[in-house]
């Protein structure tokens, strides 16, 4: 499909933005040196020395058409995305969610970047920003070296604090008391995707109680606990007021026990984390209390008793830099041209915003290397609303974004004026519509099982 050319891209960082990013350079002739600095050092929340490794949530959100994430899911299968080729492929029952065995989807994009010879992994930390054309990509969890050459080009790196949810075995779970459903069900429907913990009044009140209570883990004496709003620590949730919790997370809106019984006061949902269906995580429960409070504080919920935890809760800094002052509308860096940023560090939240800003930073080197310029996705569509936020967002008060309709170019005419569900259908017809050039003239091509 391609020339190939002779120089080598390198991309630092092998998580979702630079395993895609590396994905796209090579499907476009160019070859690449992925940089990954595991096993031989390791981050405080990766486990394994997997490409792609899921730290947070098993979760890529939904997958619904009239879903911002929906539309933005669609857009990179239509683009040829590594990412959500293996997301699609090791998927697990999570109702509209697209939520994937973690394990399973690690290893196949570790596999397939493994297999394409046109790239080199290199295991080994990159204590430098490199000097040609590159990626970095390195995400939350940059190391401290590599860290501060960023903080040395692009001034005061910003971070707030992301937090990861609990996973427990199922078959320690008491059945009997938890039941399973998914909001919303019809009676007949099925079993439902989630398992769920219902509460009385008074249990609610004592766990959140508990929460309040409970001891934390601290944070650095330097450092302000600046938390995602759309990640924020259950405890932290539940320091807002006694009801937030009930009006978040443990919601018990749309569900009901198919074997009867008193309506919940609220509800804690478990997702399954594995295709087996042997690991399930606490959804909303992401939290930087202290193991053994983890352990004592869960196991009071119903059913939890003997729960089992496959893996605790957890924090960490999530580092981001100053996109719209620092960045060009093609993600390279103004000051340093070849330097190009992907992934969170450039200023998007959640896995796919991520890999999105991967693949469109692969086109646009890949474009480049080939003495060319890739054109730009519609601002209709989700991958041009992400790269309008980077471009046109409030330096002053930026903030990582997830992909949201409100990012996406306005309706016209009538059109805006028309219910919020008819008008996110109209933005996701529209925006899938006019990919289709785009995808036609960067030489999109599906990923193969």
């Amino acid at each position: 499909m391609f020339a190939g050319v002779t120089e080598t891209v390198t991309v630092v960082g092998g998580g979702l933005a630079g395993c895609e990013a590396a994905w796209q350079l090579a499907r476009r002739g160019v070859r690449v040196r992925l940089c990954e600095m595991r096993p031989l050092r390791s981050s405080p929340a990766h486990a394994t020395d997997q490409l792609a490794e899921l730290v947070c949530s098993n979760s890529l959100r939904s997958d619904a058409p009239e879903n911002a994430v929906g539309v933005l899911h669609e857009e990179l299968r239509r683009a040829g995305s590594l990412v959500l080729a293996a997301a699609d492929a090791n998927r697990v029952p999570a109702g509209s969610a697209l939520a994937v065995d973690r394990i399973a989807f690690a290893r196949a994009v570790s596999e397939r970047i493994e297999a394409e010879p046109a790239i080199e992994l290199v295991r080994a930390e990159v204590t430098e920003l490199p000097e040609d054309l590159a990626i970095l990509a390195t995400g939350p969890l940059t190391s401290d070296a590599l860290a501060a050459r960023v903080r040395e080009l692009c001034g005061d790196a910003l971070y707030f604090y992301d937090s990861i949810a609990p996973v427990v075995y199922a078959d320690s779970l008491d059945l009997d008391v938890i039941f399973r459903a998914s909001r919303w069900q019809d009676a007949g429907e099925g079993d439902g995707d989630y398992l769920n913990i219902p509460l009385s009044r008074e249990g609610y009140h004592r766990f959140v109680e508990e929460l309040l209570a409970a001891e934390k883990l601290p944070l650095h004496a330097f450092e302000k606990p600046q938390y995602f709003e759309g990640c924020l620590p259950i405890e932290v949730m539940a320091e807002r007021g006694p009801l937030t919790l009930a009006f978040g997370p443990m919601k018990p809106v749309g569900l009901a026990d198919p074997r009867g019984g008193p309506t919940p006061f609220a509800v804690v949902q478990l997702r399954q984390e594995d295709k087996r269906g042997t690991l399930y995580n606490l959804v909303g429960f992401q939290t930087k209390m202290k193991q053994g409070e983890q352990k004592r504080i869960f196991r009071s919920l119903p059913g939890m008793a003997n729960a089992v935890f496959a893996r605790f809760g957890s924090v960490h800094r999530n580092t981001f830099i100053r996109a719209p002052e620092l960045l060009d509308e093609r993600l390279q860096h103004r000051a340093r041209p070849g330097l190009h940023f992907a992934g969170q560090m450039a200023g998007v939240e959640g896995y796919v915003e991520s890999a999105a800003l991967g693949l469109l930073a692969g086109v646009f080197v890949a474009a480049r290397a080939h003495g060319g310029e890739a054109p730009l996705p519609p601002a209709t569509t989700a991958l041009g609303a992400l790269l309008r936020h980077l471009r046109e967002a409030d330096p002053r008060h930026f903030q990582p974004m997830n992909v949201n309709f409100g990012l996406f170019a306005p309706l016209e005419g009538d059109a805006a004026r028309a219910k919020r569900r008819e008008r996110n259908a109209r933005l996701s017809a529209r925006a899938l519509a006019d990919l289709e050039a785009w995808t036609r003239a960067i030489g999109a091509a599906p990923v193969s099982p």
